[in-house]
């Protein structure tokens, strides 16, 4: 970790330079930081920490965490010392400035922090899927604390209770009670608890293919793709990262797991086992993605050993596999970028294009058994989600209206 102030901030600008921010913006961010200067001389502070820069920031803004009442430019000055030590911590930017500050104290807060560092160091998820698991252990933790209950009080009618408290949606509920379901079954494999409390968790019958998919049409996706500056490396990164989930349909993770070992050149193929679901799938190399791999790596991949094809360009991470998280940003910064309309209030992930891809391929009268080989789905039902976004298909599907004799529908002409 580096401490010395004047070498993280010689990092983080180097970091700003490779991100490409805006001049305007990296001028603010860059001023901020200068303030921060100034206030560590006046308090002869060398080294940096992220407790010096959290009171830094109670000190000047009254606050180290995100709240309506911050400026604009207090809000720069927030996000500008929070580069700082998450850069310090993790080695990059966190995503957003939080809102909210989870701290969990006593045995069972210390038990879940310990899960959760588990999670991050051992299990090494993902940012994302950290920071939702977070989000439901410290709301239960918090439930726990106000009726002074510990994971061994736990029952049927506590765990209904704490759901219904709670008042979530029907995926929120399913998402928490698989959170709680699996923390408490490693409380109890690690003599936290001495029964397995997972019993508990209702099982709630949430029907995940109950929402209907997000789509964007053909010309939208066309927009999206043109989108992309592909002068710069960055770009061309992009660009590629756009084709794959836009003209194959592939998951976040199946982008940035994909490698060489996966193409054959000589058939034009590109041939791998779905990372989510271990199913092998078979693609024909499109000229527009075979060529767009050849520009990236010849004009802006980094020098690396990494076997992945796709790698981050930044100076912290330059040559290592990107992150889901960071491909579904991506996606939506070229969704705004091309100004598609309403896409803030849609889903605007990379599976977002392939929700449209299948929507857009059975509007073409492609058979369902096609979409669901080219989406790796095991059967058609999984694909019969897309039926309905496609009202023509719709339209084909009721059952005509049988014919009504009764009195108390004169529109029926049946003979008294």
């Amino acid at each position: 970790m580096v401490t010395d102030f004047k070498t993280l901030i010689f990092l983080c600008e180097d970091e700003l330079n490779s991100r490409e921010y805006a001049a305007i913006h990296h001028g603010k961010i860059k001023e901020e930081w200068d303030n921060l200067t100034q206030w560590m001389e006046l308090h002869y502070y060398t080294d940096f920490s992220e407790a010096i820069g959290l009171q830094y920031c109670d000190e000047t803004l009254g606050t180290h965490i995100f709240v309506d009442r911050l400026a604009h430019k207090e809000q720069i000055r927030l996000r500008a010392v929070r580069m700082l030590t998450s850069y310090q911590k993790d080695g990059d930017f966190e995503f957003r400035t939080p809102r909210i500050e989870r701290i969990f104290y006593g045995n069972t807060g210390n038990d879940m922090s310990l899960y959760l560092s588990y999670l991050r160091n051992i299990q090494h998820l993902s940012v994302s899927t950290l920071r939702n698991k977070e989000q439901y252990l410290y709301e239960f933790f918090s439930y726990l604390e106000k009726r002074s209950l510990t994971l061994d009080n736990l029952s049927i009618a506590v765990m209904e209770d704490f759901f219904l408290s709670m008042d979530y949606t029907p995926a929120s509920r399913h998402n928490c009670g698989s959170t709680l379901r699996i923390y408490f079954r490693y409380a109890h494999d690690n003599g936290i608890t001495e029964k397995d409390s997972s019993v508990f968790i209702l099982e709630d019958n949430y029907n995940r293919h109950c929402k209907i998919p997000t789509t964007y049409d053909e010309d939208e996706i066309c927009r999206i793709i043109a989108s992309v500056e592909r002068s710069s490396a960055t770009g061309k990164r992009d660009y590629l990262i756009l084709l794959l989930a836009a003209e194959y349909g592939w998951r976040s993770s199946d982008i940035v797991n994909f490698q060489f070992s996966q193409i054959d050149w000589d058939k034009n193929v590109i041939r791998f086992s779905q990372h989510k679901t271990n199913i092998p799938v078979e693609y024909p190399l499109l000229s527009t993605v075979g060529n767009a791999i050849i520009d990236y790596l010849k004009h802006g991949r980094p020098t690396t050993d990494a076997e992945e094809i796709i790698v981050s360009g930044e100076s912290a991470k330059k040559g290592r596999p990107l992150s889901s998280p960071t491909v579904h940003s991506i996606v939506t910064k070229y969704m705004r970028k091309a100004d598609i309309k309403n896409w803030n209030s849609k889903k605007h992930g990379a599976h977002s294009l392939r929700h449209s891809l299948a929507t857009n391929m059975l509007k073409k009268n492609v058979s369902m058994p096609i979409i669901s080989t080219v989406l790796g789905h095991q059967n058609t039902e999984t694909t019969k989600v897309y039926l309905k976004v496609d009202m023509n298909k719709l339209r084909q599907c009721p059952l005509s209206m049988p014919e009504i004799c009764s009195k108390h529908y004169k529109a029926g002409r049946c003979e008294a």
